[in-house]
């Protein structure tokens, strides 16, 4: 699996106007759905599963970044968006240092291997230095996308 095959471009975010943890997920969830990624009715729903999961424990990995995520039956298959913050949003970050690259999932509930799967992706790329320095430079959708495919090629 490829990051791209999770993340919904059309729903990216160069610059969260959020300043906390919830307005940054609720914002990204919106973006989902203003993409059609994600039925509009179902906007509600996953911004309350995804901050319930991320009280029951951070998702900020550290090195200012946060990957929230959540299943629900609504959604079929593995989709993604990817936000960022300037001025950094504080996440409770094991690091306890801000966040300022969010990398949202949603999955369906019936296919945990396939959640797992879209996790540990998001998860190989963000661990690159490399991939999270030009993410922090990449401020329009188009540089962030083109920032997933050439990343995608080295994979």
């Amino acid at each position: 699996m490829k990051l791209s095959d999770i993340i919904v471009t059309e729903a990216i975010i160069p610059e969260l106007g959020s300043a906390t943890r919830d307005e940054a997920i609720e914002q990204l969830i919106k973006s989902l759905a203003q993409a059609n990624a994600i039925p509009k009715r179902t906007v509600k729903e996953a911004t309350m599963a995804v901050i319930s999961r991320e009280n029951q424990a951070t998702t900020g990995i550290g090195k200012g970044v946060a990957l929230p995520h959540a299943k629900l039956k609504s959604i079929k298959h593995p989709v993604g968006t990817i936000g960022r913050s300037s001025r950094g949003i504080d996440f409770g970050s094991l690091d306890s240092k801000p966040v300022y690259i969010i990398i949202l999932l949603l999955s369906c509930t019936d296919n945990p291997d396939e959640h797992l799967q879209a996790m540990e992706t998001i998860f190989d790329y963000v661990q690159q230095d490399i991939f999270r320095k030009f993410l922090l430079q990449s401020d329009t959708v188009e540089k962030i996308a083109e920032l997933i495919s050439e990343a995608d090629e080295l994979r």
